[in-house]
């Protein structure tokens, strides 16, 4: 019988640093950045250890990818593609000495220095008439139940006693076209998605435009928000009084809030299925003022992106974490665990970019985000491409794997997301829920009558 021996040579770093890698990922997070990070925020390591600082940062990286193993798991997965190197294996204690002695400062720093739009050439699918889409919102992270993180962060209360796990509340500032992570701040669940919102303003810039759900129309935000120079799409609710100054050619008018001038939208939105129709009418507030170059039946329109961030929020909480509680049982272990999965995320969407700019017009909405997941787990039980050769292939085995998986092209949806099959036997949310997926059609009127 004809045998074929198939052999393999993997470049990594030298000694105990090799352990310290991201798979593919490494070439977006190179060796030298970690060190820089290390060195800024002095937690290089005095002498060479069994787990010097670098492999600590890449071993907490990893740990985001995959959630559902412990840290010694974790570890096995980094050498699986090392064997036939010296290499000894940690004990769990080690782990966390070594995980207590890296402190959160320096995920921090890294996060500060890879968040940010992601750089694209489909202009197109990211900007709308020269401006950057952006969106801001909370959502709330389940934590160890632990003695530690309950002297920080609290359970909510009622639910027949309260909850099991303490929580916190997470907002973020992303790019609707590529949902790219601008900023992120998190708090005790007893800080409001204002306050948080507040303190994101400081990554809001001229050129922006800012899209916010009801909650983000208060006058005082609002203030803060436009003092950056960004513009601002918020939905606000019908029923607040506001005054007209001036009706605008395409039904929209002119108002003030506080000191800021502003323009009203009121629109009314139909989506008709075979199942049958549904309107709604929405009104949004917005800094653009020119109705002519911004027409307020395209403003309506482009309010749907705002839903972009509960995708990102889906793919963090459901995708990576499989909707587990977060493993850090202290509050600097929860501060370098989101730090950590933050980074995560905005790696896998730069690859995932990366890829879809390859091929000229592809929208970037196009690369599934679970495969590119899957992808970057099998390249790193490889150990392949660790260390980068002097040609740079942006898509590489991970940008394949999504080019060879392409989602359809958006469809519209008629309902928030929702599982067809129930997770609990107790139907939680009732029997009669109608599960099936329609095609739709939608229409906006502008409204106009006097408000």
């Amino acid at each position: 019988m004809d045998q074929i021996a198939i052999t393999r040579t993997v470049t990594v770093a030298a000694g105990p640093f090799a352990p310290g890698h991201l798979g593919e990922l490494t070439r977006l997070l190179p060796f030298e950045m970690v060190d820089d990070v290390l060195a800024g925020t002095r937690r290089t390591q005095q002498r060479i250890r069994l787990l010097p600082a670098r492999v600590v940062v890449y071993l907490l990286l990893a740990g985001c990818l995959f959630a559902d193993l412990g840290y010694r798991q974790v570890w096995a997965k980094l050498v699986a593609g090392l064997r036939g190197l010296p290499l000894r294996t940690p004990t769990g204690s080690a782990l966390r000495q070594a995980r207590q002695r890296l402190g959160p400062a320096p995920l921090r720093a890294l996060f500060d220095l890879l968040r940010g739009p992601a750089a694209t050439s489909a202009v197109a699918q990211v900007w709308w008439r020269g401006l950057l889409p952006v969106v801001i919102d909370g959502t709330t992270l389940t934590i160890a139940d632990s003695p530690a993180n309950l002297r920080r962060y609290v359970k909510h209360r009622g639910n027949n006693g309260g909850a099991g796990y303490p929580t916190l509340r997470l907002s973020a500032l992303l790019a609707c076209g590529t949902r790219s992570v601008l900023d992120a701040v998190f708090d005790p669940i007893t800080t409001g998605e204002l306050a948080q919102a507040q303190r994101l303003a400081r990554s809001l810039r001229a050129g922006m435009l800012l899209l916010a759900d009801r909650n983000y129309a208060a006058a005082d935000l609002i203030t803060t928000l436009t003092a950056t120079g960004t513009d601002l799409l918020i939905r606000c609710k019908t029923g607040r009084k506001l005054p007209l100054i001036r009706r605008c050619h395409d039904g929209s008018w002119l108002s003030v809030i506080g000191s800021q001038r502003i323009r009203v939208v009121e629109a009314r939105i139909s989506i008709t299925t075979t199942g049958g129709s549904h309107t709604g009418d929405y009104r949004l507030i917005t800094t653009l003022l020119d109705a002519h170059r911004y027409p307020a039946a395209e403003l309506a329109r482009l309010y749907h992106q705002r839903w972009e961030i509960e995708t990102a929020y889906l793919e963090l909480k459901s995708t990576i974490l499989g909707g587990r509680v977060l493993r850090a049982r202290t509050p600097d272990g929860i501060d370098q665990e989101i730090h950590a999965l933050l980074i995560v995320y905005q790696l896998l969407r730069t690859a995932m970019v990366d890829a879809t700019d390859s091929q000229p017009g592809l929208d970037p909405d196009r690369a599934s985000f679970t495969t590119a997941l899957h992808a970057t787990r099998d390249q790193i039980v490889h150990a392949a491409g660790v260390i980068a050769d002097t040609v740079t292939d942006l898509v590489g085995a991970i940008g394949e794997r999504i080019l060879a998986n392409l989602l359809p092209d958006r469809r519209i949806r008629t309902k928030t997301r929702m599982i067809k099959r129930s997770n609990s036997k107790y139907q939680a949310r009732g029997p009669n829920i109608d599960r099936r997926t329609y095609k739709a059609t939608t229409s906006i009127d502008v409204l106009t009558d006097e408000p």
